[in-house]
């Protein structure tokens, strides 16, 4: 009953920490972490009688995690980050590398380990950075694109890292494993694109039509495992099979279900990785050498979110890209941990060595949500003092500047506005700063400006002022707030539609005069409601009349 008793104890100990940092409006990966540090073997307590156990069932939680991800990302949506992901990541992996191993050559250590910590710092974290961008809600934009295809990339480099760290003394013992590596990587992807293609929505369909909501997401949990255990058999990454699948069946028309169904179980296993984090650090060591630690982890974070910020703007990534990607990605990730056994294995880390791996990971990993935080308001300030470029324009002549409807935000509600307002022959002007969104917009014929729509020069390029309509959808209260203000200021009589999200929002935008706001929610649950009266023989005047009186009810 040893591990049953561990985990019992590690979820209530998860719980605790998550309650904590969500208390200090921090993710609730903290806290987890956190809670590790308490239940670790290094604090005194040994509250946990089989740590490795944990640290095995947690890789379990790195692999439902990229599982996850490919169901969430396609190989289509992957396509415009291809060119930075393949060649810009390689590039930022070896030049952190070498300066992270120069560094600390400087503190007397050995050629051997200084390239093993190089190694273990310049692969992110999948888990810290995809939950922060959740946490954050900028999953979907085009700066988290460019960090998921990075991230799969770094995942694959620990394949040839795995191989080669350990034979350093022994180079050309090392080099057919690794062609061997990469030559699986190419058939087992060629397998997943041919047949996986065919088989996977096949068997999906299938196991559908049985109508068992356990058995499928026993078959999910099955794909996403299995093939990831396939690929670890043959010497490849676990994750990197399991990413795969996750791609794979996102191409079937059971991937919305198959995620909704595999997040609850991702989520406990990634507890379980987090906390046997935690469990890896020496509070000893830290209190001992807190300014090695410190300086060493500033100066990881500093070379590593330069170089990929420098990466994404020499790929051709502007605004607020690269900013996002210096601020979010700079810290050590989870191989970190993988790599660090491995070299203690293969007797190239002492103690002291792997106790400032860890420790370094640990600092950079905790200060990646509050310095993430950062991006937004800094690349306003950044812009507010920066001369104006000048604003990029797709359509906008052919489109006339007089009597037009201005809508800020490209997703899938400024997308359909759109689309129903040329339907009807006006003339509308879309601003977007997201590139994905921008190449939609291009490829449909709408007008579009490139920009942020809470800065002067964007709106103005936009036609401000000579619109007739300004709407506003994008559902992050600051720019709704943001674009309001702006346009008020510059337009006082101008009329304006925008989207509040919370009741917050909505007494603010109020408060500044916009004409109309539209809480997307509660109108989702009028248009119920009024369906529902509508199949139940209710007149229809009088369901406009109760819908409307709701309305107003609600809005005071």
């Amino acid at each position: 009953m040893n591990i049953a008793n561990d985990l019992a104890v590690i979820v209530v100990a998860g719980l605790v920490g998550g309650l904590l940092a969500q208390r200090l409006r921090q993710p609730l990966v903290l806290g987890y972490i956190l809670a590790g540090i308490v239940l670790g073997p290094l604090t005194g307590g040994a509250v946990i009688s089989a740590p490795h156990d944990i640290e095995r069932l947690a890789e379990v939680g790195v692999a439902l995690l990229l599982f996850a991800l490919g169901l969430e990302f396609s190989l289509s949506e992957l396509k415009p980050v291809r060119r930075i992901a393949l060649v810009g990541t390689p590039i930022q992996v070896a030049v952190v590398l070498a300066a992270a191993a120069g560094a600390v050559r400087l503190l007397g250590w050995a050629w051997t380990p200084a390239l093993w910590f190089g190694a273990t710092v310049s692969l992110s974290s999948t888990m810290v950075v995809l939950k922060t961008l959740q946490s954050q809600g900028r999953v979907g934009t085009l700066s988290s694109r460019v960090m998921v295809g990075v991230l799969l990339v770094q995942d694959l480099a620990v394949v040839p890292m795995l191989i080669l760290l350990p034979k350093l003394g022994d180079l050309q013992a090392g080099l057919p494993e690794l062609a061997w590596a990469v030559a699986s990587s190419i058939i087992f992807v060629a397998l997943m694109v041919v047949f996986g293609t065919r088989l996977i929505p096949w068997l999906m369909t299938a196991i559908s039509r049985r109508n068992s909501r356990e058995l499928f997401l026993l078959t999910v949990t099955a794909l996403g495992l299995g093939i990831g255990y396939a690929t670890y058999r043959v010497g490849l990454s676990f994750a990197f099979g399991a990413f795969v699948a996750g791609m794979v069946l996102s191409e079937s028309d059971h991937n919305h279900q198959a995620l909704s169904d595999i997040i609850p179980l991702r989520d406990i296993f990634g507890l379980l990785f987090f906390v046997s984090v935690g469990m890896l650090v020496d509070p000893a060591y830290l209190r001992a050498h807190l300014g090695l630690v410190l300086g060493m982890a500033a100066l990881v974070a500093a070379v590593k979110g330069a170089v990929l910020a420098v990466l994404s703007r020499a790929f051709g990534y502007r605004n607020i890209v690269p900013l996002a990607l210096g601020l979010t990605m700079f810290q050590a990730g989870e191989f970190a941990f993988v790599l660090a056994r491995v070299g203690v294995a293969a007797g190239d880390l002492d103690a002291g060595h792997t106790s400032l791996i860890l420790s370094v990971a640990l600092v950079t990993m905790f200060a990646t949500p509050p310095v993430s935080g950062l991006v937004t308001p800094l690349y306003r300030w950044l812009r507010a003092r920066s001369a104006v470029d000048p604003v990029l324009t797709i359509n906008v002549e052919a489109c006339g500047m007089r009597d037009h409807v201005i809508i800020a935000g490209a997703g899938h509600v400024g997308l359909a506005a759109a689309r129903v307002l040329r339907a009807l022959d006006l003339q509308v002007v879309v601003v977007e700063l997201d590139q994905w969104r921008l190449e939609t917009c291009r490829a449909a014929g709408i007008a579009v400006v490139y920009g942020d729509a809470s800065y002067p020069a964007v709106l103005e390029a936009a036609g401000l002022a000579g619109a007739r309509l300004l709407i506003v959808t994008t559902p992050a209260t600051e720019t709704v707030l943001a674009v309001t203000r702006l346009a008020r200021e510059q337009r006082p009589q101008l009329h304006i539609v925008a989207r509040a999200d919370t009741e917050a929002c909505l007494a603010d935008l109020y408060a500044l005069g916009v004409y109309e706001v539209v809480q997307p929610k509660r109108e989702a649950g009028l248009e119920i409601t009024r369906q529902a009266l509508l199949h139940l023989d209710v007149p229809a005047a009088e369901i406009a009349a109760m819908v409307e009186r709701a309305r107003r009810e609600s809005f005071g």
